[in-house]
């Protein structure tokens, strides 16, 4: 029995989904949307395989060490379904590229490391009026929180200066659990059923075994989502 219903699988199976990252939330959310059945995943990235990412990152064995991650989590998907389309390209998001990257998707997850990574797909965002799927890991700690472009807050309303960039460590398991809410959001926002995680931000403290949230309010004056910036 299908857990969407026939028209939820079609709906997912005519989908287009964008995946910032291939790393320890990437990996995870792109396994759970490919067996899912989304018509179109789009990953980018562009690092390598290193041995210190495979406690998480689950797409990449030790065999693809020193190789793009985005060739081996296209083999990897491919295996797993290969009834879907996987685009991949192996480039940094910046300033030049991230509009022409995501132009082409339905939708945006957010599964990537810095911040100024995550402002560009904002930035974006807003501009295509495209949902917003976020999250991050810390140690035992993540977040998520969904942000749809004029209706709720968006990352910069969220997070409204730069975080400075440091080394995240995380353990497997909590990339797992934020990588899950994040493929569960998806899948939700894609059949319309259930409730999404908008409007507060969802913290997950797995030291405690506790997931708890945060209420927030767009700000109208938003650098990205204001009233002034989307007229």
């Amino acid at each position: 029995m299908l857990v969407f219903g026939e028209d939820g699988q079609e709906k997912i199976g005519n989908a287009k989904v964008f995946i910032a990252g291939a790393g320890g939330l990437g990996s995870l959310v792109s396994m759970y949307l490919a067996a899912a059945g989304v018509g179109r995943i789009g990953i980018v990235d562009h690092d390598t395989v290193d041995t210190t990412n495979l406690n998480r990152q689950l797409l990449h064995w030790t065999a693809d060490v020193g190789r793009l991650k985005t060739v081996s989590a296209r083999e990897k998907l491919a295996e797993m379904n290969p009834m879907i389309e996987i685009d991949t390209v192996s480039e940094k998001i910046d300033e030049n590229n991230v509009f022409e990257l995501v132009r082409d998707y339905d939708l945006i997850v957010d599964a990537m490391d810095n911040f100024h990574a995550r402002y560009l797909l904002n930035k974006a965002a807003v501009a295509g009026n495209v949902p917003l799927f976020h999250g991050a890991v810390h140690g035992f700690d993540g977040q998520v929180t969904t942000i749809i472009p004029k209706k709720t807050p968006c990352l910069r309303c969220i997070f409204p200066e730069t975080l400075p960039e440091a080394i995240i460590p995380a353990i497997g398991a909590t990339c797992g659990v934020i990588a899950s809410v994040q493929a569960t959001e998806v899948l939700k926002y894609l059949t319309g059923i259930g409730t999404l995680a908008t409007n507060r931000l969802l913290i997950w403290d797995g030291l405690n075994t506790v997931m708890n949230e945060i209420s927030l309010e767009r700000n109208p004056k938003c650098r990205d989502c204001g009233d002034d910036s989307i007229e």
